[in-house]
């Protein structure tokens, strides 16, 4: 496929060799107006807005995700394949499953679990089993941003969940957390999947936006927009790091 594509219209050269993820555009937007220099709108196909600028002289793109498996499944299939991005870190907010994760701590997430099919399109058997995983550089670059930041980033498992709402409430998630899953987003499994299959590198990082056992424990939806700086730093430097290798 050649570029413009069907989900972005930027043109060649006009997307840096790693990409920042999140979800909301508006969040896009917030990244790119706060963080980088001279920003220049280079996607705004179905309001998924991406950006591209500068951080501390090294070019970032910024462009939203948008919610799910689906969506990020489409938008760094893209990215990786077509517009020959290197790195993509998501950066969102999850849903904190062990008991000593607080509001606003930032997790990384070595591995996805997740309860998609997703990984099921890369025809690897109806017995077989993906494990979604990060890149262990971007991952140790990221973890190496955070205590620059006087951020300790907690690495372990997170899930990428199909499913936001579900019948039986937040019991469907209790074997999970006693599986040690740190936390509940719905993309990473995803991103690591086609980073893996395209040969590329991916990261998740989250901030904990509320507590799934702790349904007193929850950020509104502008301070999620907004106010995720930490994590938005860490991820920004840590294309600086990558950038100097």
């Amino acid at each position: 496929m050649s570029i413009p594509t069907p989900h972005i219209n930027a043109k060649v050269g006009e997307i840096a060799k790693t990409v920042l993820m999140p979800g909301d555009p508006l969040r896009a937007k917030f990244i790119a107006e706060t963080f980088l220099t001279d920003p220049v709108l280079v996607n705004n196909v179905r309001g998924v807005q991406g950006h591209t600028g500068t951080w501390k002289g090294v070019p970032v793109t910024v462009m939203a995700s948008g919610m799910g498996i689906p969506s990020i499944g489409i938008y760094s299939w893209e990215l990786y394949n077509f517009y020959d991005v290197d790195n993509i870190i998501r950066i969102g907010s999850a849903g904190a499953l062990q008991d000593d994760l607080k509001l606003r701590d930032v997790v990384a997430g070595m591995g996805a679990c997740t309860n998609s099919n997703y990984v099921k399109s890369f025809g690897l058997g109806e017995t077989a089993t993906f494990a979604p995983i990060a890149d262990f550089t971007l991952l140790s670059k990221a973890v190496e941003a955070g205590k620059e930041h006087g951020v300790d980033v907690k690495v372990g498992n997170l899930l990428s969940s199909d499913t936001f709402y579900a019948a039986e409430g937040c019991g469907k998630n209790d074997q999970w957390k006693r599986m040690g899953v740190l936390a509940v987003e719905m993309e990473s499994a995803a991103l690591y999947a086609n980073a893996a299959y395209a040969g590329k590198r991916a990261l998740c990082i989250c901030t904990i936006s509320d507590h799934i056992y702790r349904p007193e424990d929850n950020l509104p939806a502008e301070e999620r927009q907004n106010s995720f700086t930490q994590m938005m730093e860490i991820a920004l430097d840590t294309a600086v790091k990558m950038a100097q290798l």
